[in-house]
């Protein structure tokens, strides 16, 4: 039954725009270094000798922003979907629970950001492949700076999808968006508890692993609190 859920999800997606969106936040990261490295390479190659290292920092400095920004869209597109065609108690009236119809949204989320990610590292490595950097690729590099943004914002997505399901109006989840994508451009000065910092990777330790391991248990928690929350409301 999950199967045909998941199924439906992305059948409801397929002409949304959905997934140009989500190929397009990558592209975008990417295209900033484009940019940046166009017009003043030789200046960019001068700062680090590490030029792979310093070139995946300038990628990793608009991860955070995109990721967020991008979760915030998505959660309110896969909500309004369903809000604007009526389509909950049509939803709901299936044989199956509530649970899982929660679970096959997430579970679609997830997979949309999951190729994000995929996509960050393979255009990163390729346009570093063209800027021609030098040494052997930092696959490692490449896989925490496309990943780990990922997990560690995985409460900003628990969270922004439990208050656009259960908010009849969507302003409310898209200004606690805003306010998530403000709070990440400035989580350089912000607390580490902050759960929109940790897309970022910083924290008092300089380790980017406690990020992501603190996601995915804040995570765990934000999912099954909006779960259960679901599961009890009357879908109007």
């Amino acid at each position: 039954m999950m199967g045909k859920l998941l199924a439906a999800e992305f059948m409801k997606i397929k002409r949304k725009g959905i997934w140009f969106l989500t190929v397009l936040g990558p592209i975008g990261v990417v295209a900033m270094q484009m940019v940046n490295y166009g017009v003043r390479k030789d200046y960019l190659f001068g700062q680090n000798d590490d030029r792979w290292g310093y070139y995946l920092d300038n990628i990793h400095s608009f991860t955070p922003l995109a990721i967020v920004l991008g979760i915030v869209i998505l959660t309110s597109f896969m909500s309004s979907i369903e809000n604007e065609t009526n389509a909950w108690k049509q939803l709901i009236a299936l044989p199956v629970s509530k649970m899982s119809v929660y679970l096959s949204k997430f579970t679609v989320l997830s997979i949309l950001l999951l190729t994000s990610s995929v996509l960050l590292m393979l255009f990163t490595m390729a346009f570093g492949l063209f800027l021609d950097l030098g040494g052997e690729i930092p696959y490692t590099g490449l896989l925490k700076y496309s990943f780990y943004p990922f997990f560690a914002a995985l409460p900003v997505l628990a969270l922004q999808l439990w208050i656009a399901t259960v908010s009849v109006n969507q302003g409310v989840p898209i200004t606690l968006g805003i306010l998530g994508v403000i709070l990440t451009y400035a989580g350089f000065t912000l607390p580490d508890w902050l759960i929109w910092k940790w897309p970022l990777l910083l924290n008092e330790w300089n380790e980017p692993l406690i990020n992501v391991l603190l996601g995915i248990g804040a995570g765990v928690l934000l999912y099954t609190a909006g779960m259960i929350d679901f599961a009890r409301r009357d879908v109007k």
